[in-house]
């Protein structure tokens, strides 16, 4: 994004949005750019492995990584921060063409997973 020929960079303060709130930008994105005819379910979910191709670029050869990536360089944690964002960004959207309520999805799996798999 630009503001008057600058970029616009969010702060590094922990920023807190819903998948609501996200869902509904990323519709106001698409619609203004008249992309909704071309997010189809099959689309979204090819533009959606493409971004999980990229990812695993990331982590392609470095072998096992430390939590926190202490090692990395934060050039290499943004751009790792770019392409989770672009795996979310497509899967909230994949959901919200196909109508599933992601946030309720998750915490029904989420609640199965805890019956199918106890605390040892």
């Amino acid at each position: 994004m630009e503001a008057e020929g600058k970029e616009v960079v969010p702060n590094e303060e922990t920023v807190e949005i819903s998948l609501n709130e996200l869902s509904r930008k990323l519709e106001e994105f698409a619609k203004a750019r008249d992309w909704g005819k071309y997010h189809s379910p099959r689309n979204l979910l090819l533009a959606m492995v493409g971004e999980v191709g990229e990812l695993s670029e990331i982590f392609q050869w470095r072998g096992e990584v430390d939590r926190g990536l202490p090692n990395w360089a934060e050039s290499d944690k943004e751009h790792l921060g770019e392409e989770l964002s672009d795996v979310l960004l497509y899967l909230i959207r994949l959901a919200d063409i196909c109508g599933i309520d992601l946030g309720h999805a998750a915490t029904k799996k989420i609640i199965k997973n805890e019956v199918k798999y106890p605390p040892n």
